[in-house]
């Protein structure tokens, strides 16, 4: 089942169409973006980074976490909302995306490590809250965080780049991986 029908569809929204062409509407919106991206982002970074020791040593994972995940919510809400405008005002580029699609398998990764995270070795915080080295399994959830949203924001980047577009010549590959049914144009 292919949701390019749907996309197609979506495109042709008075909506999409407006915010797509809009001079200044798009950029406004990327810009929101990625602030908010570097919002969200840079408050993990420094949680994962106390989970793996290698800062704020001295400070309870707790008290890293309390201060820093409200404005990491704000943060990821505002990055979201965003990011559905953006898919949106391009849905067919997007949807036919490499990039946008390993964006969003990855995307899927980070929220089942963070979930897992939350729901698992943090309700036990208090046992190792001042630990010198946090448990395995906190570790291991900052290092999986620290890389899924490494990537998470370089496909996100590239996704602004045409090398795998549809209306361009494409291995067998590219053409699966993008979803392209070889007479897509956008």
């Amino acid at each position: 089942m292919s949701l390019l029908p749907f996309c197609k569809w979506l495109a042709d929204t008075p909506g999409s169409i407006a915010l797509h062409e809009s001079l200044f509407m798009y950029p406004l919106v990327e810009s929101i973006h990625v602030l908010t991206l570097c919002l969200f982002v840079g408050m993990s970074i420094m949680l994962d980074l106390r989970l793996l020791s290698l800062a704020l040593k001295r400070v309870k994972v707790s008290e890293v976490a309390g201060r820093l995940v409200p404005w990491m919510t704000a943060g990821f809400v505002v990055m979201v909302i965003s990011g559905v405008a953006l898919f949106y005002a391009i849905p067919v580029r997007s949807y036919q995306s490499v990039w946008f699609r390993g964006k969003c398998i990855m995307l899927i990764l980070a929220g089942l490590n963070a979930w897992t995270f939350h729901s698992g070795i943090y309700k036990r915080v208090a046992e190792w809250d001042l630990a010198a080295v946090a448990p395995r399994a906190a570790r291991r959830a900052g290092i999986a965080s620290l890389i899924l949203w490494a990537g998470i924001v370089v496909f996100g980047r590239m996704i602004a780049y045409n090398w795998f577009d549809c209306d361009k010549p494409q291995s067998a590959v590219v053409m699966f991986l993008a979803g392209c049914t070889g007479h897509d144009s956008h």
